[in-house]
């Protein structure tokens, strides 16, 4: 019988123990050129966090950015464009697979079953799926790719009339991204377009599993970096839009003098790609936001204190 001194194992069987797992380690890590061929965590023998992490950068070096762990996806941001990951071909190809878990891990993987699971003639039942990472893990990305995946497999009516409906719904849950993103994501330390908000995107399918409709629900905006940012971030995108995006006229009526400088918009050198005015002039209108409604938007503006650098005139911040 093993010893116990004080409710613990003998050193020597400590001492045993801890020379098996780094036998278990080294003989593990020996088949390193083999790491990224492991698509799913549960395979890593033993579970460290050492072996868990060589795994997924075998992995990622060689351009495989998703991984699963039992059900659930690991997903690492490669920080380059990678359009072929998420084309429209290959959701149709994880859309129409008989076994899409058998393809290689993807974000499509977990929105086509979770798409099944809502069409199953056994028992719908509502899905749900958690997005979650630290800042700049990808998370405004990946639900992008979730909405575009569901706009495609989703949209397939028969009749020339639905197949209207279907394509106007589509747009308008697509064209929502770049107006939440302008209005509630901003620039910091670790992600040009890190989301200052909490979401809850609603998908609302028929009978049919055709897509109707859709609902956002918003929440925990980061209200106060609108007059306080932390050093080298940014303010919110829509600040920085207008103040570059703006016409002649456009400047006059909101009170935007050219050329000048905003106390609460820091860093205005920093040319973002998320600082496309009008992509977010577009997509406001096709969510039913019309021109006048959209100028009244963008002229308000703050009139209490002097914030533009180098004027005694006090302009507005917008």
């Amino acid at each position: 019988m093993r010893q116990q001194v004080n409710g613990h194992g003998s050193g020597s069987d400590a001492h045993s123990g801890g020379e098996s797992l780094r036998e278990e380690l080294q003989e593990f890590l020996g088949g390193e050129a083999l790491l990224h061929q492991l698509d799913d965590l549960t395979q890593v023998n033993p579970v460290t966090l050492e072996t868990v992490l060589r795994c997924l950068q075998a992995r990622y070096s060689a351009d495989m950015f998703y991984t699963n762990a039992g059900c659930t996806l690991v997903a690492l941001n490669p920080f380059k464009p990678v359009p072929q990951l998420y084309s429209t071909e290959l959701m149709q190809e994880y859309h129409a697979a008989p076994q899409p878990q058998k393809l290689k891990p993807h974000i499509f993987t977990v929105g086509e079953q979770t798409y099944r699971n809502v069409k199953s003639l056994m028992e719908p039942v509502n899905q749900s799926i958690v997005v979650s990472g630290e800042s700049g893990a990808g998370k405004t990305w990946t639900s992008r790719c979730l909405m575009k995946f569901y706009a495609v497999v989703a949209a397939s009516p028969t009749s020339r009339e639905s197949h209207k409906i279907a394509e106007r719904i589509e747009q308008r849950i697509l064209n929502s991204n770049p107006v939440m993103e302008a209005f509630g994501n901003a620039g910091t330390l670790r992600n040009n377009n890190s989301s200052r908000f909490g979401k809850f995107i609603q998908l609302q399918l028929n009978r049919t599993q055709q897509m109707t409709g859709a609902a956002v629900q918003t929440y925990l905006l980061e209200k106060t970096r609108v007059a306080c940012q932390a050093s080298s971030e940014r303010n919110f995108h829509i600040f920085y839009q207008i103040c570059k995006g703006a016409s002649a006229d456009e400047r006059l009526q909101w009170h935007l003098p050219e050329g000048a400088t905003f106390s609460w918009l820091p860093n205005p050198e920093r040319t973002l790609e998320e600082d496309c005015f009008e992509v977010t002039r577009e997509a406001m209108l096709h969510l039913g936001i019309d021109a006048p409604t959209q100028n009244n938007i963008f002229q308000v503006r703050g009139k209490a204190t002097p914030l533009a650098h180098g004027s005694g005139d006090g302009q507005p911040l917008l």
